[in-house]
């Protein structure tokens, strides 16, 4: 017959135990690392969500101001053309010849 050996621990016996008693020290160090980490890079988070938002405000706050300014242009470029089209038609033509000759 052959030579099996026989287990040395069932489950639920000394053995799992022990291993078990082993893990658990380590387990308790990489939580306890793992909150400091998390209090470590709280407030970093914080700062970074704050500038962020700031930016985005910004960001919003000057496209606003720059779609204003572009529909008080518009609006008296169009007075300006109402007022003056034989001025205007003049202007159209000689930017369009000098594109026109820039695009060469």
């Amino acid at each position: 017959m052959a030579n099996t050996p026989a287990p040395q621990t069932a489950p639920g016996t000394d053995g799992l135990d022990a291993e078990t008693d082993l893990l658990e020290p380590l387990v308790q160090g990489a939580h306890a690392g793992i909150d400091r980490l998390a209090e470590t890079a709280a407030p970093h988070v914080r700062r970074l969500q704050d500038g962020v938002s700031a930016a985005t405000d910004t960001l919003r706050q000057t496209t606003d101001e720059i779609r204003q300014t572009g529909e008080v242009w518009t609006e008296e470029l169009r007075i300006t053309v109402r007022e003056h089209p034989l001025a205007s038609i003049a202007v159209a033509t000689a930017v369009g010849w000098l594109i026109g000759r820039l695009a060469r």
